[in-house]
């Protein structure tokens, strides 16, 4: 017996029990509301303080308890008293009154309320709650609970069936595609490391448009370089780390390869953001992001960077992850609109709703001002870009340079049915060749990157074949009819992830 389907209903009461009216009493207990079924099931707070509480209680979850022999009690006693990973509560007035925060609230209050008050999703009263919580000391979940107005919280677990069947379906069309399909072939040429010795530096750029200095990572070979330039985008609150075994890799082969710490939206901005010092990223990132790309082939080309001479910044191959793999498809000339983020960003019914709108959503108010193709960019590798709202698929042309975009089969953060499947689909729709889409099985939203010292992770031979043909194509790199393949047929897989070009079956449908 498991006491987990338990534990999300409690969590998203926290988004739920939210109200305009003060108080008359403290909350004290949860329902859940089952589907089909005339019943609920009850938790009292007050059992929740310690495991003998739990186990001479009468509730539901009390009776669930003894049966068990205090077995679940244990554990949720230990979870619910636990302090959250909160160091001050300032934290919480930064992040509450934020865009990204209130998409998520307003995703979490569809699936209940607390009985007598209305269901308003106010970051004035979250703050009231959490306010009233740090009062009794540290912050825990049980605090935050005991905290919130009203008697009885109830939770719409039909509701949440929907949402958990949605999130289903938002993987069902990557391995609908995948079916069938003979994966890459490992080729020792692309997955092997190159010949050449790396090098690895550390340097800092100033930049006139951010207050501090750029810190930028470079890794390039230590003799024989190619000239050809590379550059790496991570992902929101991460790092050059995660992807610098892509640079190795590619490093070894002849490529200098530079990798910005976008410092507006990195892990020391979290850490920063967790312990109360600065807000969450704001919407003025997505523009920010592709200027520092762009700043790095400028600095490059003016000999700023202390490259080795002859690197050629007429022509460059931009990759990225997550939203650095959207700020590589703003550079290949991708450009942000507002309008289906302001027709779609409320629709909780909305089908293709999934985890990476909270952060697309954000950006309103931003994206009149991040167009920002670089026509020195040729060509992109963007792995799980959030970009079905951002981007008309329907605009065409829509890029300007080559991408390859790359969604794992897995991925619950950036489903690959909406956000890589169906644009994909409506760009090929559209006329627009020669971009193609790589589906990763059992490929997430965070096992596809590569520290240094990891060799340059499952899609390392991925990377260097279409690196290696964008730059080999020459003027010929640009989309559009006739235009050569940058991928060789085969050889570029991986023996641990199955990956498959699935450019060819995308669907007339919208997946």
């Amino acid at each position: 017996m498991q006491a987990a389907p338990s534990l999300a209903p409690l969590v998203l009461v926290l988004a739920t029990a939210i109200a305009v009216a003060p108080p008359a009493q403290a909350l004290e207990q949860i329902k859940l509301k089952l589907p089909l079924v005339d019943t609920s099931f009850t938790i009292r707070l007050a059992e929740l303080s310690d495991p003998r509480a739990l186990l001479s209680g009468d509730s539901d979850l009390a009776e669930l308890d003894q049966a068990t022999r205090g077995a679940i009690g244990r554990r949720l006693v230990e979870l619910f008293n636990t302090p959250l990973p909160l160091q001050a509560l300032d934290v919480a007035r930064k992040v509450v009154p934020s865009p990204l925060a209130q998409q998520a609230l307003l995703l979490l209050s569809s699936l209940g309320g607390v009985d007598g008050l209305p269901a308003d999703v106010s970051s004035d009263t979250v703050l009231q709650v959490l306010d009233r919580a740090s009062g009794r000391g540290a912050l825990t979940m049980l605090g935050v609970l005991q905290a919130v107005p009203g008697n009885t919280a109830s939770v719409d677990v039909g509701k949440g069936m929907f949402l958990l069947q949605r999130m289903n379906g938002q993987l069902r069309s990557a391995t609908r595609l995948l079916e069938g399909q003979t994966p890459a072939t490992v080729d020792p040429a692309l997955a092997g490391p190159g010949p050449l010795t790396v090098r690895r530096d550390t340097l800092n750029l100033p930049v006139a448009y951010r207050p501090l200095p750029l810190e930028v990572v470079v890794i390039r070979p230590s003799q024989q370089a190619s000239g050809r330039l590379v550059a790496i985008s991570h992902g929101l609150w991460d790092g050059p780390e995660s992807f610098e075994g892509w640079g190795r890799h590619l490093a070894s082969h002849g490529y200098t390869v530079l990798l910005p710490r976008h410092p507006g939206s990195d892990r020391t901005q979290q850490q920063a953001m967790l312990s109360g010092k600065v807000p969450p990223p704001g919407a003025a990132e997505l523009r920010l992001r592709p200027l520092d790309i762009s700043a790095l082939i400028d600095a490059a080309a003016a000999g700023k960077l202390g490259l080795p001479p002859g690197v050629d910044t007429r022509s460059v191959v931009v990759l990225g992850q997550s939203w650095g793999a959207t700020t590589a498809l703003q550079l290949a000339g991708a450009r942000p609109r507002s309008q289906l983020l302001q027709k779609r960003c409320n629709d909780l019914q909305d089908p293709q709703r999934n985890l990476s709108w909270v952060l697309q959503c954000s950006f309103l108010g931003a994206t009149d001002q991040a167009a920002l193709a670089d026509p020195r960019v040729k060509a992109v590798v963007a792995v799980s870009p959030p970009m079905a709202l951002l981007f008309d698929a329907d605009a065409a042309p829509v890029f300007q340079g080559r991408v390859l975009l790359i969604s794992g089969s897995r991925d619950w953060v950036v489903p690959p049915g909406p956000e890589a499947i169906a644009p994909m689909a409506r760009i090929a729709r559209q006329g627009e060749v020669g971009h193609r889409l790589v589906l990763v099985g059992g490929g997430d939203h965070f096992n596809l990157g590569s520290t240094y010292d990891q060799g340059g992770g499952p899609l390392r031979g991925l990377l260097l074949g279409w690196v290696n043909g964008a730059f080999a194509a020459g003027a010929g790199v640009a989309p559009g009819a006739g235009a050569p393949d940058l991928l060789p047929p085969s050889g570029w897989g991986d023996g641990a992830l199955s990956l498959s070009d699935v450019s060819g079956r995308l669907p007339s449908w919208n997946p």
